[in-house]
């Protein structure tokens, strides 16, 4: 065995342009396989991590999904508000640790504005548990601060201390804006991979104030209401569009479930966070099947370069293995020693990709986050991408034995011939 590795070895530096090629083509293939998967498993953790530490959401009865969609993701719209009487009662049920409420239907240049309580700086948690972190400056204290987003702060450019105006609705263009009571950004949250990146974050009782001389979703004709009378008003907000709710124990979450669902002053819904996203995840979950279909695209692609490489290299080689069949070397050492070298090679390979992936995602996580949301993670390799690594180790040590096979079977004078 020894000798047959230093005689692969030998041979191998005998040839190193072509094996550097044939290394990066295999490197180049795995990093390609190993990369598609981790978009994908990363993906889906992002998808995952929107939210968590939350126990219940509570909102008007709907679809859990669509409940879900606009309380965590800000997308679509709500079918009715639930009375922050309401909230309250939940508020103080004998399990419920905290309630956060939240409003919303407010934008500001396409972003989602959300009307709520310091206590959502607090309570709310993403990924593992995660806090939510400031960047700069501070959470919101004036009736007319906001807090925003580290990708709304990014993409327009924003500081603390920065002027900035509401619009009525969602979606890039606002209804109508809300000129007459501009905001300060009193602070910019560090950036945390979930919708809470695009969105703007204000009091319950500054959405209040914005809509004081509002009716029916418009200007009332003849009344306006500057910022400093604003102040002077009773803000307390009456209705909030879903809540947040954290519990004493987990093992109430069924019960208070229930209890929420029944209750009894206006139709209401609770939903678990963790079972909705995975309904959620099904619906939207052709994407990661895509992925996987792209991954088997490039590994058959994969296999059959690899394939070729070998088999093109072992032309070259024909003279060479007819003088090791002429110095003694038996057709079983030759197809042990293109077997070694292709195993060896192939493994050579998948590590050279495997090390460039990790290297690619620590240099690019930063750029593809703040310029895709996407968030990449050079985590420890999961258990898909060690089995895809050793199919690749694998599929290229049964590719080498193809031609060491047809070597086998080369004659000795056809490797001596004017013509090899």
């Amino acid at each position: 065995m020894s000798f047959l590795l230093r005689l692969a070895a030998l041979s191998a530096w005998n040839r190193r342009s072509t094996l550097v090629l044939t290394i990066l083509s295999i490197a180049l293939s795995t990093f390609m396989l190993l990369g598609v998967e981790r978009v994908r498993t990363d993906l889906r953790a992002s998808f995952g991590s929107a939210i968590s530490g939350t126990d219940l959401i509570v909102g008007a009865r709907t679809g859990s999904v669509q409940l879900l969609l606009f309380s965590v993701f800000h997308v679509g719209a709500p079918t009715s508000n639930i009375g922050m009487r309401s909230v309250e009662a939940v508020a103080a049920m004998p399990s419920v640790a905290w309630v956060v409420p939240i409003s919303l239907g407010d934008s500001h240049r396409g972003f989602p504005v959300v009307g709520t309580t310091t206590a959502y700086f607090e309570r709310f948690r993403y990924g593992s548990r995660q806090a939510l972190r400031m960047a700069q400056g501070e959470v919101f204290s004036d009736l007319f601060d906001a807090v925003v987003g580290a990708e709304v702060a990014a993409r327009l450019g924003y500081r603390v201390g920065d002027s900035i105006t509401l619009a009525h609705g969602s979606g890039p263009i606002g209804v109508a804006e809300h000129a007459d009571k501009p905001f300060r950004i009193a602070g910019i949250l560090a950036r945390t991979g979930t919708p809470v990146d695009r969105s703007v974050l204000v009091s319950l009782e500054a959405i209040e104030a914005i809509h004081a001389d509002w009716m029916g979703g418009m200007p009332r004709p003849g009344s306006r209401i500057g910022p400093e009378q604003a102040r002077a008003l009773e803000l307390r907000p009456k209705a909030v569009t879903a809540a947040l709710v954290g519990l004493e124990r987990r093992s109430a979450v069924f019960a208070t479930q229930r209890r929420i669902d029944g209750f009894d002053g206006e139709p209401l819904m609770a939903i678990l966070p963790g079972v909705a996203l995975d309904e959620l995840w099904q619906l939207i979950g052709a994407g990661e099947r895509a992925l996987l279909l792209m991954s088997g695209m490039v590994a058959l692609v994969s296999f059959g370069g690899l394939v070729s490489v070998i088999l093109a290299g072992l032309n070259e080689r024909r003279r060479e293995l007819a003088v090791l069949r002429a110095a003694g070397a038996g057709p079983r050492h030759v197809l042990g020693l293109l077997a070694l070298e292709g195993g060896l090679v192939t493994l050579a390979g998948v590590a050279a990709g495997a090390i460039a992936l990790s290297f690619a995602i620590l240099a690019l996580a930063p750029w593809l986050q703040s310029s895709f949301g996407l968030t990449l993670e050079a985590a420890r390799p999961t258990t898909t991408q060690w089995l895809l690594a050793a199919a690749l180790v694998a599929a290229g040590w049964f590719a080498s034995l193809l031609p060491a096979w047809r070597a086998y079977r080369l004659s000795l004078s056809d490797g001596l011939s004017a013509n090899a």
